[in-house]
């Protein structure tokens, strides 16, 4: 008799390590990702989606059995043994067996088993869905679904999407998801390069030439200096000056309303001034309203999309690098010197 329960033991206790190894396939892909493939008629994932949907009950019901194997191998020591070295033995096997399960050559064994009846385990948690349902309310099973925590986590999941996204996808999802944090002075055109206009000027047949062989179509309109923009003179306004009479003066063709852009605000603020205004060119300004830059629509636009807009004006890819050149020569005298 004393053999028989030490053998009764044994294979409880192994029946639990097996029980206990066995860890179902969790899927690979999202719910929707699966509903959305089951959807368009993919076998495959029906499957996979049908296995996730009974998850939840395989393991409650796995938790189940390992409590009636601990509870019926608690018993059979106590008869073996007596209650006090049962007792130890059961506690033993209740601290060990966990970590038992884990052992490699084991779980593959228990994993090898539960894949061969994983077909009928799924058939009597359908047939069954009410009992199955109190277990799993009495055995709550932490949920897998995996929850993005921040920007910064989508934006290392979206470069490492592989070829679930092209290369001009991932540009355009990483630029959207970092427009916000970009502010004014980062792309705007600098100081050293704004192609302005002096109010006094007369806009006779040189002048119109200078600026159509610009390429641009708005031109900030100054009182003396860039610090003092009174206006903005559009291209297509020249259209209608007739070069042919007496020349006209900007101050009199130019559009005087003229709208500033601080130029740490983000450009997400910019994008939705060019909006609100209907306006393409805000002049940016600094701390003490000094005028730093130009900010066009359009470079808005290029770092949303992740490219540049260039058409058949366009001289220069990168405003910025030129200005870093200085090609104008500000502040550049004979005998500066940098201090």
């Amino acid at each position: 008799m004393f053999i028989l329960m030490i053998v009764v033991c044994v294979i409880l206790g192994a029946l639990l390590v097996l029980v206990a190894g066995i860890m179902p396939r969790h899927r690979s892909m999202s719910q929707f990702e699966l509903e959305r493939r089951q959807k368009s008629g993919d076998h495959e994932a029906a499957l996979l989606l049908r296995r996730e949907n009974l998850l939840g009950s395989v393991l409650s019901l796995q938790k189940v059995l390992c409590a009636l194997l601990l509870v019926m191998l608690v018993l059979s020591c106590v008869a073996a043994f007596g209650w006090l070295v049962g007792i130890l033995v059961s506690v033993v096997v209740a601290l060990e067996y966990n970590a038992i399960s884990r052992i490699s050559s084991i779980n593959r064994l228990s994993q090898k088993l539960y894949l061969r009846f994983e077909e009928p385990v799924f058939r009597l948690v359908e047939k069954y869905p009410k009992v199955f349902n109190l277990i799993r309310a009495a055995l709550p099973v932490q949920q897998t679904e995996v929850r993005i925590g921040s920007k910064e986590e989508l934006l290392h999941l979206v470069e490492g999407a592989g070829s679930v996204l092209s290369s001009e996808e991932r540009k355009h999802i990483t630029n959207g998801l970092t427009f916000g944090n970009r502010i004014v002075r980062e792309i705007m055109t600098p100081r050293g390069v704004i192609d302005s206009i002096e109010k006094k000027e007369l806009l006779g047949p040189l002048v119109l030439d200078d600026l159509h062989k610009t390429g641009h179509s708005r031109f900030p309109v100054t009182d003396g200096d860039i610090d003092h923009v009174v206006g903005m003179l559009y291209i297509q306004d020249l259209l209608v000056v007739d070069s042919g009479k007496r020349s006209t003066s900007v101050e009199k063709t130019m559009e005087p309303r003229v709208f500033y852009i601080h130029e740490d605000q983000t450009l997400t603020h910019a994008l939705a001034a060019f909006i609100r205004t209907r306006h393409h060119l805000f002049i940016v300004i600094n701390e003490f309203r000094e005028t730093v830059g130009v900010l066009s629509l359009e470079d808005t636009m290029e770092v949303l999309l992740g490219h540049k807009i260039i058409d058949e004006f366009d001289t220069h890819e990168d405003l910025r690098v030129v200005a870093a050149r200085n090609p104008r020569k500000n502040n550049h005298p004979q005998k500066r010197e940098d201090v």
